[in-house]
């Protein structure tokens, strides 16, 4: 499966998500970053694909994760996160050796993992989705420095799946997720896939 980061972003930023419960997410949109709730000293993890975000939350339906947002992420913060990454596994092509990555883990306050990504059906696709867990002084300059807005996006979910479960052909329009390059240090760090970027469909086209 390829590796490449598909996302919703703008000029000013890249938008990830994140499941909660009620109380966790009422309080972010009312501050725009997290407050009362969100453990500052927990890992945290945040993914750019809605459809992963779909799908590890059941359409936002399981429990603690009633609530999905959608967090404007600058991207001097977002590409910080993903330069000091670390993969959960070790990766023979990253690292010489076991006991290199895994004091490299150890260490680190970002790591990362790529999952199958799914459509809006919940189905898998041949492409990776990119998952980013963080920690430590990470997590504190997410929350105080670095997230430039937050929108409450359970609705849509709750459209999605009802048009799902309803066997309906017309989708809500969802964000759309395009290609979200990176240097070639932070590639290697992640091991994305080296093709042509413009051989890679948009995510939004694979979810039909």
């Amino acid at each position: 499966m390829q590796k490449q980061i598909f996302a919703d972003f703008d000029t000013q930023g890249i938008f990830v998500y994140q499941a909660f419960k009620p109380s966790i997410a009422e309080d972010a949109v009312r501050l725009s970053t997290f407050g009362k709730g969100f453990n500052l000293e927990r890992m945290t993890w945040i993914k750019p694909s809605f459809c992963w975000m779909l799908y590890r939350s059941g359409y936002a339906t399981k429990h603690r994760q009633e609530r999905i947002l959608k967090i404007k992420l600058s991207h001097e913060g977002f590409q910080t996160i993903l330069s000091q990454a670390i993969p959960t596994i070790f990766d023979p092509d990253i690292f010489t050796s076991e006991f290199e990555w895994k004091r490299a883990l150890d260490n680190s306050e970002v790591r990362y993992q790529w999952d199958p990504e799914r459509d809006l059906y919940l189905r898998k696709l041949e492409v990776r989705s990119l998952q980013l867990g963080i920690r430590g002084s990470m997590v504190h300059n997410y929350v105080n420095t670095w997230i430039l807005g937050i929108e409450d996006v359970t609705q849509l979910a709750h459209a999605v799946k009802a048009t799902v479960d309803q066997k309906q052909k017309q989708m809500p329009q969802v964000p759309q997720e395009l290609l979200y390059e990176v240097n070639p240090a932070i590639a290697k760090t992640l091991g994305i896939s080296t093709q042509d970027p413009r051989l890679f469909p948009k995510v939004g086209d694979l979810n039909a």
